[in-house]
């Protein structure tokens, strides 16, 4: 039985059900906020902030992927949607895994991307030092760093000195409260038992610049989940602001074929 939410969320859109998991550090106006009136155009969107992010309160206690994955859940029923396909963006990733593993019976569609099913040692280095970072008082190297790991070269490269400052402040002023106890959870994740029981269409969509989820680990989900397909997209870590519209279409389309097999006459075609 689904349980109560204390996540906050956003609620958009009409037609087949879509619920979203952020990353860590962000929110749902944050990761999904280019996309998501490409998303509400075609889909009934449930998008539920962390604890600690975007609305939501900060946890009194260490946040559990079991528990959130709950949450995630229990606020797209409460918001009517008996089924659903969940879209999760790094972090929510692994949260999107365990939702579909917990609830089989809800869940219809995985897309995950720039994720990962555990950490690598590199990823684990980069979870230290950015845990590092939001523990001490300079903001301000804390959000160039953040710069550095998260954006893609070719996307950095190409800005201008103005652009690149107003970034960094970006970062700096959009660190949410729940921001350690989110990235304690990345560096806590593992989620590879999950992979093999999952039975849904699943994209993987990997984010081929990315230094903080590489790859590496976008292949490692893609090739243990029976099925699944995989997608590049030229982007860093951060497809919402590299390549929103990219990404959009890659989701769109994908989700598209997935409702049209299982609801031939609804109107929700590719345009």
């Amino acid at each position: 039985m689904t349980s109560t939410s204390p996540l906050a969320r956003i609620v958009r859109g009409t037609g087949p059900g879509l619920l979203l998991a952020h990353g860590g550090t962000g929110s749902i106006d944050g990761n999904y906020g280019p996309i998501l009136d490409g998303l509400a155009e075609r889909y009934r969107v449930v998008g539920p902030d962390y604890p600690g992010s975007g609305r939501t309160p900060r946890a009194s206690g260490p946040l559990e992927l079991d528990t959130l994955a709950d949450q995630l859940v229990a606020a797209a029923v409460e918001q009517g949607l008996d089924t659903f396909a969940i879209a999760g963006y790094s972090l929510g990733g692994p949260v999107a895994l365990r939702a579909a593993t917990r609830h089989p019976e809800r869940v219809t569609a995985l897309v995950l991307t720039a994720t990962f099913a555990h950490p690598s040692a590199r990823m684990r280095l980069l979870v230290e030092d950015w845990l590092r970072h939001l523990r001490s008082d300079d903001q301000v190297a804390a959000a160039r760093w953040a710069a550095l790991i998260g954006a893609g070269a070719p996307y950095l490269d190409r800005m201008t000195p103005e652009r690149l400052a107003m970034m960094i402040e970006g970062a700096r002023a959009s660190v949410p409260p729940g921001a350690i106890d989110q990235v304690e959870l990345v560096g806590r994740v593992d989620v590879r038992e999950d992979l093999g029981l999952i039975r849904v269409p699943t994209l993987v969509i990997s984010t081929t610049l990315d230094a903080m989820a590489t790859p590496y680990h976008h292949r490692q989900v893609a090739d243990a989940i029976p099925g699944a397909r995989f997608a590049e997209l030229e982007s860093g870590h951060l497809p919402f602001v590299e390549a929103p519209d990219e990404w959009l279409g890659l989701i769109r389309t994908f989700l598209d074929v997935q409702y049209d097999q299982a609801q031939p006459t609804a109107q929700y075609k590719q345009v």
